[in-house]
């Protein structure tokens, strides 16, 4: 299964277009919240002398910060594919690493806003066994070149060690899972029913 952008055990980042992304995005959101603040005072009254300078000196200084931020943010992300999992790693203040095994992975999703579709990049969001309930997915693979791409050798990777589809319709669990599992389940429940006995 081998990819001409992204070979097995080696290192890759984002496509550079994500400082872009986040920038625009960030500055659509700032320009949202000052015509927020500014449309009502605009409308029905005069802006306070004091209001203006403070309000925009806040949001220039807000865009400089997060600039700043999103360069460093860029440069502290790399993924790698390894033959039976996912590494990732990211953050400027807080880092955060992680490894994903592709048997626990249930939900391949891309996501293209229209910022990111002129840019030409895509988001794979990643769901596991663990995380699918949740509204979040485990790992976000952030603008990426060739996304498609990136989905189908993940999905083949996937299906290489589980017997699902990267999906989450064909994922299967191990028979010897299961079994562990029942027990295991079987065991607390025996433990639950002995404490309710105790207790009356």
């Amino acid at each position: 299964m081998p990819s001409e952008h992204f070979p097995l055990n080696k290192l890759f980042k984002p496509s550079p277009s994500l400082v872009t992304w986040f920038r625009v995005d960030f500055l659509i959101a700032i320009f949202c919240l000052v015509a927020f603040l500014y449309l009502p005072v605009g409308v029905f009254g005069e802006v306070p002398s004091w209001a203006s300078p403070a309000v925009l000196g806040a949001a220039a200084l807000a865009v400089i910060l997060f600039f700043v931020w999103v360069g460093m943010y860029y440069d502290s992300m790399w993924y790698e594919l390894r033959d039976d999992e996912m590494n990732w790693k990211r953050g400027v203040w807080f880092r955060r690493t992680g490894i994903v095994p592709y048997n626990r992975i249930t939900n391949l999703d891309l996501v293209q806003g229209p910022v990111m579709r002129a840019l030409g990049i895509s988001t794979l969001s990643i769901q596991t066994a663990g995380y699918s309930g949740q509204a979040t997915p485990e790992i976000r693979i952030e603008a990426i070149e060739h996304a498609e791409e990136l989905r189908e050798l993940v999905r083949t990777l996937v299906r290489g060690h589980s017997g699902g589809d990267g999906t989450g319709t064909g994922a299967q669990v191990p028979p010897s899972a299961t079994a562990t599992t029942d027990i295991q389940v079987l065991e607390e429940l025996k433990k639950i029913r002995l404490l309710l006995e105790k207790g009356r």
